[in-house]
């Protein structure tokens, strides 16, 4: 890298933020970030809230410390390589958002209903990181919280605090990416370090309740294998886990975010590809230390009473470090839905190009926080991540066959952009057929949701090809138009 551009590089990370997020045009080389932008994001992101409920699943799913420690390397491993090879090497290259890459493929009607589907979903997902942070809130000035099984708020305390937290974190996402980034280096580091005493915590309580002597490595891998990741039969309800179901969970929980192509809008500000790796700041701290310390708490709590089997963050946190727990999930919770209404912002500007960023987020961020302060969502946060993550999978399919093959295939790229349409047929309908075609694998062929993403981008790749040599065959193209690039 030149002088030259080392200067614009740090003088685009310490000046105010532009007034535009460059939503329909390539993000220009003085505003790209250094790569420790993009680890204090995913540090941030995925080391959240959110993990005190995730991580209590392998616990209750009869995970062996064998199967979640080498299952949680080798997913979260195949995260990071897809976030790089297929998702980045495509946003440092087109530097356009999702949005407005798919519209180019896509036409505008088709994108506007997978933007409006997409913002949506993000919404809810932001919800659920804020109803997270609410929890925390709740310990600390102990008005009611609602239950596992409440759908709707029950004290006038839970609806302030989740209007409160929700508010500041809509004005965060409103100023842009590099207020997002700002944000998550901030907070990471110190979050990361809780984390990490949460692990340590619960661990040192299991051996003050069981009189372990832990001398060794050895003994202390005893103790997991006998007190903590004991295997065996699953809770009531739940599905047993092994060493691929972890793989698989830990790969494709973020699947819309790598395979689904939703981070090309994040890391089209990344100067070279192998800045995604960066992710591994978020898988290896986040999904792999967090969760396993939220499962060493969860555990600990089942160990003392086999019938509290409840996951509330907040409390869980607050049992393991005290107040210092309570603030963390509180910020961890910020740190997740920032990025992600800043996500759902950009999906609504697409749909409406002439409006406000900064109103179009901020108002993304109160429909995310009217979202939260219903708990049913965040109850249901891994049904939901799988199902959203499973329907914008066919949707990246497309985008990385347009960009890769189509030219080596004797297909036209951009095809709506190049033949003024607003609807594509062929992409419209291989997101529609490949999302249906997993849905039939889950409810009739007993496929687990998130063993179906692997087959499922195939198919919507192998359909996108066949339907677009189809469509394409007979379709007029403008005298006048030139093939984008």
């Amino acid at each position: 890298m030149e002088q030259k551009d080392l200067d614009n590089v740090t003088e685009a990370a310490q000046t105010p933020v532009p007034s535009s997020e460059y939503e329909r045009e390539p993000v220009p080389k003085s505003s790209l970030l250094k790569f420790r932008d993009f680890i204090g994001m995913y540090a941030g992101e995925h080391c959240a809230g959110t993990e005190i409920m995730l991580g209590p699943l392998f616990v209750a799913a009869g995970v062996s410390a064998g199967d979640l420690v080498l299952g949680l390397i080798v997913g979260n491993l195949l995260a990071v390589l897809s976030w790089i090879f297929l998702c980045a090497l495509i946003a440092t290259r087109s530097r356009l958002t999702l949005y407005y890459q798919l519209e180019k493929i896509c036409g505008r009607k088709l994108v506007t209903i997978y933007n409006l589907a997409n913002g949506i979903m993000f919404c809810f997902l932001a919800g659920a990181m804020i109803t997270v942070s609410a929890t925390a809130i709740g310990v600390w000035f102990k008005f009611p919280m609602p239950g596992l099984n409440d759908i709707y708020p029950n004290s006038a305390g839970w609806v302030a605090a989740v209007l409160a937290v929700g508010i500041l974190i809509s004005l965060v996402a409103a100023f842009g990416y590099k207020q997002v980034a700002k944000f998550a280096n901030i907070s990471a580091p110190w979050m990361v370090l809780v984390f990490a005493a949460f692990g340590i915590i619960g661990i040192k309580q299991f051996i003050n309740v069981t009189g372990a002597e832990i001398t060794s490595f050895a003994d202390f891998w005893h103790l997991a294998e006998t007190r903590i990741w004991k295997g065996g039969e699953p809770l009531p309800g739940q599905v047993k886990f092994t060493f691929w179901h972890v793989t698989f969970f830990a790969w494709f929980c973020n699947m819309a975010m790598h395979i689904g192509m939703s981070d090309l809008s994040v890391l089209r500000y990344a100067k070279k590809p192998w800045y995604a790796a960066a992710s591994a700041s978020g898988m290896y701290i986040g999904h792999f230390m967090a969760w396993i310390s939220a499962s060493a708490l969860y555990a600990y709590q089942l160990h003392l009473d086999p019938s509290n089997t409840d996951v509330l963050p907040g409390p869980m946190a607050y049992r393991a470090a005290g107040l210092a727990g309570i603030i963390c999930v509180i910020i961890a919770g910020w740190t997740t839905a920032n990025p992600t209404i800043y996500r759902a912002g950009l999906a609504f500007q697409a749909v409406m190009p002439k409006a406000s960023r900064f109103k179009v987020t901020f108002a993304t961020g109160l429909l995310a926080t009217a979202a939260g302060l219903f708990p049913a969502i965040a109850m249901k946060l891994l049904d939901f991540v799988a199902l959203y993550g499973l329907i914008l999978m066919p949707m990246g399919a497309v985008i990385f066959v347009d960009f890769w093959w189509m030219k080596k295939l004797g297909l036209k790229r951009n095809f709506a952009q190049l033949c003024r349409k607003s609807f594509n047929m062929a992409a419209g309908i291989t997101w529609f057929a490949a999302v249906a075609i997993c849905l039939v694998l889950v409810k009739f062929a007993n496929i687990q949701i998130f063993f179906v993403g692997l087959p499922g981008w195939f198919i919507a790749a192998g359909l996108y090809i066949l339907l677009s040599k189809v469509y394409q065959r007979n379709a007029y193209i403008p005298s006048t138009s030139k093939e984008a690039e």
